[in-house]
């Protein structure tokens, strides 16, 4: 034997029917806190803050990589063969 029920119902009358609670004002109180967080991060995505934040550090590293390059030219340099004297 096979019985089949059909149940038309929205999802909310279906929660009130089978006693879940309703979580759309918790749902919504999210949505508005994820949105708060987005447009404080957004504010702080300008270019100008960007360049602040970035170009000091990418500077600094440079710089540090340019004076290992200059150290282990000069290192290079030194090390070579010496020229012989002449009398």
């Amino acid at each position: 034997m096979k019985i089949t029920i059909d149940v038309d119902c929205t999802p909310e009358e279906a929660r009130s029917f089978l006693g879940l609670p309703d979580v759309a004002p918790f749902q919504q109180a999210m949505m508005d806190d994820i949105q708060r967080r987005i447009s404080d991060g957004l504010a702080s995505m300008d270019p100008e803050t960007l360049m602040k934040t970035w170009l000091p550090m990418g500077l600094q590293s440079m710089e540090q990589l340019q004076k290992m390059f200059w150290q282990q030219m000069n290192k290079a340099a030194g090390a070579g063969p010496k020229p012989k004297e002449t009398k």
